[in-house]
């Protein structure tokens, strides 16, 4: 298998879409989810999902209130990781924990530099992400900055 790389997933945004971006990047990943959601007051919007399934996106990923997500802390802490969150003492009380079990996440920063949302691998198992494609995931979130305009149309 070749090199995973930031070329290949800019060459597929700008040739296949978003779409196929993102599903180039939950490739490398285990976990069932690769989403890009959007701050939107007291609320994350999902603007796109990619599900390992092919399924309908489940009603309760729709939209997600700021303080019940695990995206605060990307804002907080500018990216957050966890494999288990059932084991996280960093989530302890939070509703969420033990139902999203895996969550990896970045921010992503319009092209003014301000944070509008994130990018997270998220599943509702315990998955390690490899370091590597952490670091991929980062570097997409930025190259994204100049394609977000498209994303909210």
């Amino acid at each position: 298998m070749s090199e995973r790389n930031l070329e290949t997933f800019s060459a597929l945004l700008a040739s296949e879409g978003p779409e196929a971006a993102l599903q180039y990047l939950n490739s490398g990943v285990p976990h069932r989810y690769t989403a890009i959601y959007r701050f939107e007051g007291d609320l994350l919007r999902n603007v796109l999902l990619h599900d390992k399934r092919r399924q309908m996106r489940p009603e309760f990923l729709i939209a997600v209130p700021f303080k019940q997500s695990f995206c605060q802390f990307v804002r907080r802490d500018q990216v957050f990781r966890t494999n288990d969150s059932a084991s996280d003492e960093r989530l302890a009380g939070h509703p969420y924990r033990g139902v999203v079990v895996s969550y990896h996440s970045v921010p992503v920063l319009n092209d003014e530099g301000a944070l509008w949302g994130t990018m997270s691998h998220f599943d509702m198992r315990s998955h390690p992400v490899a370091d590597s494609e952490f670091e991929l995931l980062q570097q997409a979130a930025k190259a994204l900055s100049s394609y977000i305009p498209r994303l909210v149309d």
